[in-house]
């Protein structure tokens, strides 16, 4: 017994090796040095075709996602040590062929960039170069990739802000879009995340009519710098974000897509039912004949609003966190992707990289040792939405 413990050490010693070394930061640092000096070329590079079709076509082909989430969009610290200031570690391709080869067909990389710009919101090259690395990571794997902007505190929808936060919000995404414009309908962009009124009364309650319309305001000018930059951005599918991205009704009425064309895909995050899903001192039982009732008329609504006009959804942001109810997850994990197959909903799980503890547990991927936690569910996640 002894000989096989030492045996295994060892063994669990150069896997260590061998994943420091795949992940590591120095060997991150030096490929984004030579993608930085690579991506002034970009202009040179011929554009991948793109097909011209509709978003309500292409979110047929969209099975189910997974979020890389608190990784490129975590805040704590600067440059590439951004990375991997929430705890995570750093993105490697083997995570990603490991979804490809699990079954989920969408990759949503959440990045924020305020802390990554200068005052003239200037994105640093290495920052930029690292983002589209990863994002290479699924389109290399055949997976389509949504790269939005995520925790970003610069944008406060109301009058006195907004037009400096357009200003912003243009500068930032014409340079994103300038760097992804030969990429081909695999490539989705997502213009903000939650925006809302932060650290307010209203923040998470629908926000107000003037917040509402505004984030419609931000909504165009991130269509109009996308669809004006060049190359296949004309045709690149966009996702719109309204109010908090917010599955509540009165935020979901006030989406304006009046002036935008047939590549636009609403964007809502709808973690239900919430006493359930997300509310950490909550429930951790799932009871089908009461707690469905959200999760029916998120759908009803979604229904009503847009795909009974043949406007695609999409789920960006759903799951449930961990409370040592695993049987519950499960059920509501079928639950909520039934009605979203019934519908035509595809929607990407969120993944914090947290398993444990007392905070919003939402982790599925041992990013270290590329397999999963809580497997049934991740099974359950497949077999829903083949």
């Amino acid at each position: 017994m002894k000989l096989k413990k030492i045996m295994a050490f060892a063994v669990s010693i150069i896997l260590s090796m061998g994943i420091l070394s795949a992940c590591g930061s120095s060997d991150i640092e030096s490929k984004t040095e030579s993608s930085a000096a690579e991506s002034s070329q970009a202009e040179s590079e011929q554009a991948m075709p793109i097909r011209d079709i509709s978003s309500w076509e292409l979110v047929k082909e969209m099975k189910i996602g997974w979020n890389l989430g608190n990784t490129l969009d975590a805040t704590g610290a600067e440059g590439l040590n951004a990375e991997t200031s929430w705890g995570n570690v750093t993105t490697c391709v083997e995570m990603v062929t490991l979804l490809k080869n699990t079954g989920f067909n969408v990759l949503r990389v959440p990045v924020s960039w305020d802390k990554h710009m200068d005052e003239n919101y200037n994105i640093d090259a290495q920052w930029l170069a690292r983002v589209k690395e990863v994002v290479d990571y699924g389109i290399d794997n055949g997976m389509y990739v949504i790269l939005n902007t995520h925790h970003e505190e610069w944008y406060f929808p109301n009058e006195e802000n907004k037009e400096q936060d357009i200003e912003q919000l243009t500068a930032l995404w014409s340079q994103i879009a300038e760097t992804f414009k030969n990429y081909d309908e695999h490539l989705i962009f997502e213009g903000l995340n939650e925006p809302r009124l932060r650290d307010t009364a209203n923040e998470w309650n629908g926000g107000t009519d003037e917040a509402r319309q505004i984030c419609n305001e931000y909504a165009k000018a991130f269509y109009n710098t996308v669809r004006n930059s060049g190359g296949n951005n004309a045709k690149r599918h966009l996702m719109i974000t309204g109010y908090a991205a917010s599955s509540q009704k009165s935020c979901l009425e006030a989406i304006d897509l009046s002036e935008f064309d047939d590549k636009v895909i609403v964007s809502v995050h709808a973690y239900l039912p919430y006493s359930f899903a997300l509310d950490t001192k909550g429930t951790d039982k799932f009871e089908e004949n009461t707690s469905a009732v959200e999760i029916d008329t998120l759908f009803q609504n979604l229904d009503d609003l847009f795909l009974s006009k043949e406007i695609p959804v999409i789920i960006g942001e759903f799951g449930s966190v961990n409370k040592d109810n695993l049987d519950q997850r499960i059920a509501c994990a079928e639950y909520y992707l039934n009605q979203a197959e019934y519908y035509g909903v595809p929607c990407i799980w969120w993944d914090n990289g947290a398993t444990v503890g007392s905070g919003e547990n939402f982790g599925l991927m041992d990013r270290t040792y590329f397999t999963w936690n809580f497997q049934e569910l991740v099974d359950v996640l497949i077999e829903k939405t083949k």
